[in-house]
């Protein structure tokens, strides 16, 4: 055995509605793309076709094994209008969900992975002074039709990329470049997560469930100064790790509002998570108010540095300061050939299976290669490959790998041999 997994690790994969399922166009990213705006020119109305073959796909994580799944529902398909709600796409979730469960599949839901319906988005999404209330009614119908089925909940996907790529950086819908409709979008976010996870365990303990468990799912960076003998890059490390995370992981978790987080109504200090949520993909190395990469380091095929301690860094740290288990509730990495994936899960899992933390699920990112954002099909994180074309579904090595490390509790000899010993990073050439 090269290594055993470390005990009670739960091992399972994650995905996003939009990103996977097809088909719906009343939301904020279908139109994105049809507008010409994604680079590769693909659509998330194709996608993985997942909402139609989910019974297809679940029966595959069954197959491999899988322990958890996170998955997101499509709001726009809830709600197509405000305040009017779709019988027919709440009971496809139910059976959705009833499915997970029947294969043995523990679901963690997602209500907000950063599309929004179009009327919702049209009145300004969460930049609109009323979008805390507007979100909680739609996590008030969320929790009538699943909370019987679902326990565990994530409230809002990213809060911090969502705000920034949208808002700031102008690279997402509605391509705003506002400092004003970043603070807006950060405070109405942390009010909306706050009043989402007050809600649900209440109803939930309403209807005699005691074991609900929510929180949010945090994107977080290291974020370390490119030259540590330059102030200014020290200074310039620290302010983006804050305006970028800092805050709003303070702001939600807590209710503690500081700037670029102002307190809105009906948020007041307290405990707002059950779980510690981390998304993690990489390391920044910053010189200004920017992301950076390291010039030698190994990288993925979006040039992110792969660096796996930094998981363990910020998950410890995060524990240390808010004493709860940590959920990896996205890991991964871009490699389109499979080249190093297998690599990159070996390296990964090894880490947390040796060294001391306090995670106690990893939701890799993803089960399937999926519509990614701005990078369209172009990207592909899947440890499940997708011919979009006939929508053929084949498990990589990296996936074969996954399943044998779930069934075997760890890396065999066998395994190691058979997909990690030739699997290896590409070094970026040094300048």
């Amino acid at each position: 055995m090269k290594f055993k997994l470390k005990k009670d690790l739960l091992l399972g994969t994650a995905t996003a509605a939009t990103q996977i399922e097809g088909g719906d166009d009343n939301n904020n990213w279908a139109r994105f793309a049809k507008e010409g705006k994604v680079k590769d020119g693909t659509s998330p109305l194709r996608a993985d076709d997942h909402y139609a073959r989910f019974r297809e796909d679940i029966d595959l994580m069954a197959e491999l094994g899988l322990q958890i799944y996170r998955f997101g529902i499509e709001w726009s398909r809830i709600e197509p209008q405000r305040g009017v709600y779709s019988a027919e796409a709440i009971a496809h979730y139910r059976e959705e969900i009833l499915y997970l469960r029947e294969k043995g599949v523990l679901p963690l839901l997602t209500l907000h992975h950063f599309t929004n319906p179009l009327w919702f988005e049209d009145m300004g999404a969460f930049e609109h002074k009323d979008s805390p209330e507007i979100f909680l009614s739609f996590v008030k119908k969320a929790v009538e039709a699943f909370g019987d089925l679902v326990s565990e909940y994530i409230t809002i996907n990213e809060p911090n990329v969502y705000a920034v790529n949208s808002l700031f950086w102008g690279e997402w819908p509605p391509e705003k470049k506002s400092m004003r409709s970043l603070v807006n979008a950060f405070s109405n976010m942390t009010a909306a997560h706050i009043l989402g996870y007050t809600y649900i365990h209440e109803a939930r303990r309403k209807m005699g469930y005691h074991d609900t468990k929510v929180s949010f799912a945090n994107h977080l960076r290291v974020f370390e100064p490119e030259n540590p003998k330059n102030p200014f890059h020290r200074l310039s490390a620290r302010l983006t790790e804050y305006l970028f995370q800092g805050a709003v992981t303070r702001a939600m978790m807590c209710g503690e509002c500081r700037f670029p987080v102002l307190r809105r109504k009906g948020v007041t200090k307290g405990r707002y998570y059950d779980f510690i949520g981390v998304n993690y993909y990489s390391r920044s190395t910053v010189k200004g108010i920017a992301d950076g990469v390291r010039e030698d380091c190994y990288k993925n095929d979006l040039g992110w540095e792969i660096y796996h301690e930094g998981l363990l860094e910020l998950s410890e740290h995060l524990y240390e300061t808010y004493q709860a288990p940590v959920y990896v509730t996205e890991n991964g990495t871009c490699d389109n050939r499979d080249r190093f994936r297998p690599r990159f899960l070996y390296d990964q899992l090894k880490l947390i299976s040796e060294r001391e933390n306090h995670i106690v699920r990893y939701y890799h990112w993803s089960f399937t290669d999926n519509f990614e954002w701005k990078e369209g099909e172009s990207a592909r994180f899947g440890i499940v490959h997708v011919d979009y074309e006939t929508q053929t579904r084949t498990v990589k090595p990296s996936g074969r790998l996954y399943a044998s490390i779930i069934k075997n509790g760890g890396v065999t000899e066998e395994a190691f041999d058979e997909f990690v010993k030739d699997s290896q990073y590409e070094t970026a050439p040094k300048p």
